[in-house]
């Protein structure tokens, strides 16, 4: 792992976390192109390469805090007085027990799912059928959507159960995360702007745990130590900045366009990943 390899990365991450394109599939093609490009083997991931893609969520994480900055304190403020006063009748205190309902739910599906998840960082020709069926996915969201004569912009559990389960499909790589809850909320009825804002806050507490729990159950503080600190910094802070560019633009963009751009994308990528992939015997 070098400088280059991490600030690619770190753009990468930025620009995929959030459209719904999948991230953990970009990181997987580059990583594996990176590999066959310098004769590296494919089944050979050094714990820093896994460390690196923790430190990449964790900056769109910093991207994703600042950006609602706003609102993710009206949450917890909404949340703490709610539970002092046991009224949790608020908007803004409902709003947060729909994003712990869905955390709850998505962790109880990831978790099965987590292994397969990271077998498949060395098939990347599945990933890449698995990005066609995020395309699909979106392309049948916004059907739905423009089939609907009214769009209902409010939560229920339900939708927060619904898009929950949905994200903790998106723990396999080719699974976009910010692609599947927002399709799943546009499935619901919600406005498209509600959808996406909803999917970034939602993914507040899962990226936020796991960058917590992985270090502390499975990384080596000597390890650790050894690690080439200064392209992981690096790439996690080009990784925060696109990622907030990225929010910034994709919000702007959803209120006034379809998803169909990124269903192409998703599908042409994911063919041309499983053509390339599979002719290189992986």
């Amino acid at each position: 792992m070098n400088l280059i390899q991490t600030i690619i990365m770190g753009i990468v991450q930025g620009l995929s976390e959030f459209l719904p394109i999948s991230s953990s599939a970009h990181l997987v093609f580059s990583s594996n192109f990176y590999k066959i490009f310098k004769d590296i083997p494919i089944q050979e991931q050094s714990t820093q390469e896994v460390f690196l893609d923790i430190m990449l969520h964790l900056g769109t994480l910093i991207a994703v805090l600042i950006f609602f900055r706003k609102e993710v304190l009206q949450i917890c403020k909404a949340l703490l007085v709610s539970v002092k006063t046991k009224d949790f009748s608020s908007a803004d205190s409902k709003l947060g027990l729909y994003i712990i309902a869905g955390t709850v739910v998505t962790i109880v599906l990831a978790l099965p799912l987590h292994d397969a998840a990271e077998m498949l960082v060395f098939h990347p020709s599945i990933v890449g059928g698995l990005l066609i069926l995020t395309g699909g996915v979106l392309f049948y969201s916004e059907y739905m959507s423009k089939k609907r004569e009214k769009s209902n912009e409010n939560m229920n559990w339900f939708k927060a159960v619904l898009i929950g389960l949905a994200q903790g499909l998106a723990v396999l790589p080719g699974f976009s995360r910010s692609g599947w809850t927002i399709a799943t909320g546009l499935f619901t009825g919600l406005k498209r702007e509600v959808a996406a804002r909803y999917s970034f806050l939602l993914s507040i507490p899962i990226i936020l745990g796991a960058s917590m729990v992985y270090p502390l159950v499975k990384l080596d503080l000597a390890q650790v130590i050894n690690y080439d600190w200064g392209a992981i910094i690096c790439g996690t802070l080009v990784s925060a900045i696109v990622g907030y560019i990225c929010i910034k633009y994709f919000m702007k963009f959803i209120s006034k366009f379809s998803l169909n751009i990124f269903a192409i994308y998703c599908i042409l990528m994911g063919i041309f990943s499983m053509i390339f992939f599979a002719w290189k015997g992986i």
